[in-house]
């Protein structure tokens, strides 16, 4: 299972505000892709955000993922929760954050992993660290690496790219 945090891994961290008050923000198509490829190879996913957003949670369920869980700081205790309610022991997720509400459940996790841009401390806890920023592919890079130790990322990519070679 990879549980992410949105802004500053989905995203690049920014918001735009108009002058309407209408809220956007940007996602890494490739991310989404990502997310979509290894839902069907059987990789499960989780969303635990310390803001509450209505373009997060729709963004989830264009992704279909079912574990979403926004306007959380204590995202170690959301976290044993998804784990609980799903099956897993904390060895066998990945978590992804940026800053210093992530580190508690990246401690937990099997796998802690940040963008490349995620904050210094951050990055330190971490056990993986990506070369792309958060909403610039980091997604996609913990994705692919989860996907190539579990063996099923060239299935994947043969499926996808009709490469039956």
């Amino acid at each position: 299972m990879i549980i992410l945090d949105v802004d500053g891994v989905m995203t690049d961290g920014r918001t735009y505000i108009n002058a309407d008050g209408v809220e956007a923000k940007a996602f890494d198509i490739r991310d989404g892709f990502g997310i979509v490829m290894a839902k069907r190879a059987g990789l499960r996913f989780g969303i635990i955000t310390g803001l509450m957003s209505p373009i997060v949670e729709q963004r989830a369920g264009m992704l279909g993922i079912e574990e979403f869980h926004q306007g959380f700081t204590d995202k170690d205790v959301v976290f044993r929760g998804i784990l609980d309610r799903n099956g897993f022991e904390a060895d066998e997720a990945a978590y992804m954050g940026d800053d210093w509400f992530d580190i508690p459940a990246m401690k937990l996790a099997g796998l802690s992993a940040a963008p490349t841009d995620a904050q210094p401390e951050v990055r330190e806890a971490a056990d993986w660290v990506s070369e792309r920023g958060g909403g610039r592919g980091a997604v996609r890079d913990l994705i692919e690496l989860v996907m190539k130790a579990k063996g099923i990322w060239e299935e994947m990519y043969r499926m996808y790219a009709k490469d039956g070679g």
